[in-house]
C-alpha cells in the first residue's frame, strides 16, 4: 500500500496596524500649529520693536499691498520700487541691531565715565573722553599736563595710571560683542633717540602695549580687529601739534554694520622738528 505524502505546513503572518496608531500623522498637525504660533509671536515682537513710523508703513503695506503709497519719496510702494520683502526685512533688522548697539554703547559709556571719575585720583593728570560717535563707541585716553602719565618719554612702557584706566575700561567692554580697534597717537615732536625709529614705530608700539593690557584685563584676544600706529597724523589739537593732548591711546568699537571707522580729523601739515623726545 502506498504511503501518504505529508503536506507542507504553510504559516501565514498577517501584519495588523491597530497597534501603531501613535505613529500616525496627527502630531504633524499639532507641530505645524505650534510653529505657526511661534512665528506669529516673533512677528509681533519684531513689530513692537519698531518705531511708530515704521509700524504704520508695515501696516499700510499689508493692508493694501498693491495700492500702498504712503511714506516713500517716489510715491510708490517698496515692492514697486524693486525692493523685495526679504530686502525690506533685512534693512529693518539692521536698523534694529544698530539701535540696540547704540543703547548698549550709551550704557557702557556712562559706566566707564562714572568709574574713571571715581578713580581720578590715581590716574594722574590724564583725561578720558568717552562718547558714542558715528563709527561706534569711541574712548580716548589723553595725556594732559607737563608730565608723562601714560608712557615715559620716547618709550612704550605702560605706566600705572594708564594700566589702571585700561583695566577699568576693559571690564565694561568685555560684555559687549563688538570688535575693538586700538590706535596710538604721538605729538609732532620728532623722535631722535635712534636712527630709523620714528613716531610711526613709537605710536604702533604704544598701541600694542595698550592691546596687551586690554587682554591681560580680560578682553578676549579675538575681539581685537586692528592695532594702528598713527604717529602725529591725526592731532587732537591741530593748531598746536606739540601739545601733550595729542599724545593719546584711542579705543574704537565699531557698529556691527560699519565697514570701517571714519577718520575723525584730517591729517595736519608737516610740523617743524624739535630736539626733545615726546
Amino acid at each position: 500500500m502506498a504511503k501518504k505524502t505529508a503536506k507542507p505546513i504553510i504559516i501565514k503572518r498577517i501584519k495588523r496596524g491597530d497597534h501603531g496608531g501613535h505613529h500616525g500623522g496627527s502630531w504633524k498637525v499639532a507641530y505645524a500649529d505650534f510653529v505657526t504660533a511661534m512665528m506669529a509671536f516673533f512677528m509681533v515682537m519684531w513689530l513692537l520693536g519698531m518705531d511708530e513710523h515704521t509700524r504704520q508703513a508695515v501696516e499700510g503695506y499689508f493692508t493694501n499691498p498693491a495700492g500702498y503709497k504712503k511714506g516713500y519719496g517716489s510715491g510708490s510702494s517698496p515692492i514697486s520700487n524693486g525692493a523685495s520683502p526679504a530686502r525690506i526685512a533685512n534693512s529693518q533688522i539692521k536698523v534694529m541691531i544698530h539701535r540696540s548697539e547704540e543703547r548698549a554703547f550709551g550704557e557702557a559709556a556712562e559706566k566707564i565715565r562714572g568709574k574713571l571719575e571715581k578713580a581720578k585720583g590715581s590716574l594722574g593728570s590724564a583725561k578720558f573722553e568717552v562718547m558714542v560717535a558715528e563709527e561706534g563707541l569711541r574712548i580716548e585716553l589723553i595725556e594732559d599736563g607737563p608730565g608723562d602719565t601714560f608712557f615715559p618719554s620716547g618709550s612704550a612702557t605702560v605706566k600705572p595710571g594708564l594700566r589702571e584706566g585700561i583695566a577699568i575700561i576693559a571690564a565694561e567692554l568685555v560684555p559687549l560683542h563688538n570688535a575693538v580697534i586700538v590706535e596710538g597717537h604721538t605729538d609732532a615732536t620728532r623722535y631722535s633717540a635712534q636712527a630709523g625709529y620714528t613716531n610711526w614705530e613709537l605710536s604702533a608700539d604704544r598701541a600694542n602695549a595698550a592691546r596687551r593690557v586690554l587682554e591681560e584685563s580680560g578682553l578676549p584676544a579675538a575681539r581685537i580687529r586692528e592695532v594702528r600706529g598713527l604717529a602725529d597724523t591725526r592731532p587732537r589739537l591741530p593748531a598746536d601739534p606739540f601739545a601733550a593732548q595729542n599724545r593719546r591711546i584711542t579705543l574704537v568699537l565699531p557698529f556691527s554694520n560699519a565697514e570701517k571707522p571714519a577718520a575723525d580729523v584730517p591729517p595736519a601739515p608737516p610740523a617743524p622738528a624739535r630736539p626733545a623726545t615726546d
